[in-house]
């Protein structure tokens, strides 16, 4: 009998389950209108429509295929994934998705020196933690009515600055930026330390900025929600695997 050949295994490391009609569905293919282009991002561009530019959905395909490659890799290592998007509409999506798969995130304006100076910022959640801590278990009853009120308003401050962050022990090993120009420092800060940048990149920003560029629609939630979606799929089943 002539030797069986092993069947191709159905690996989801090839395609991720990446369906180019449902991306197209969530209106990942729109992106600025064409006054707005930034040259480089011109190798991604399908066509115009209405004076706004068409990415290419395949190409899109296979950038979001190379991104989820490498966070599913970086998860498999047990390092750590930074999410971030402070745009208004997405803030809500990014803070979900991170805390269903346990990552930490900015969903807030990126304070300088996150990734930088991450000496000092450890302080100050340090300090955020001990306050929560003495809360929680009364010690700051001693205090007077007032200054209770004081603390509970120093501790909402600190949770909207530093909520997300709170579990970073260290500098994140990768950060995925939602939308390129908005969080243009915390682009800058990664490569000031060699951090690997995954970025959703639309037809204003320069895709060769980040290590990993996902040419979509930044300012449609359809479209963020897609991509984070597979985020998420591969982060949880990275987990799993562990």
């Amino acid at each position: 009998m002539p030797e069986e050949k092993p069947k191709p295994k159905k690996s989801e490391k090839s395609d991720f389950k990446i369906n180019t009609e449902k991306m197209t569905q969530a209106g990942i293919q729109f992106g600025h209108r064409t006054s707005r282009l930034h040259p480089k991002m011109n190798p991604y561009i399908l066509g115009v429509r209405n004076t706004v530019h068409l990415i290419d959905i395949a190409k899109t395909s296979t950038k979001l295929k190379e991104a989820l490659k490498f966070i599913q890799d970086l998860i498999a290592e047990n390092k750590v994934l930074l999410l971030v998007g402070t745009k208004i509409q997405v803030k809500d999506l990014v803070k979900e998705v991170s805390k269903e798969c346990d990552l930490p995130y900015v969903t807030e304006r990126w304070l300088g020196g996150t990734i930088t100076n991450f000496a000092s910022i450890s302080k100050r959640i340090e300090y955020f933690k001990e306050l929560e801590r003495k809360k929680k278990s009364g010690e700051l009853e001693k205090y007077t009515k007032k200054e209770r009120s004081e603390f509970d308003k120093e501790i909402k401050k600190l949770e909207i600055k530093f909520g997300g962050i709170k579990g970073l022990t260290k500098v994140p090993d990768a950060i995925f930026v939602c939308d390129m120009k908005k969080d243009d420092l915390a682009i800058k800060e990664a490569k000031v330390k060699g951090i690997k940048v995954i970025g959703i990149a639309d037809t204003n920003v320069d895709p060769t900025l980040v290590d990993y560029p996902i040419p979509a629609n930044d300012d449609a939630v359809s479209s963020v929600k897609y991509i984070l979606e597979k985020v998420k799929e591969v982060v949880l089943k990275a987990k799993t695997k562990k």
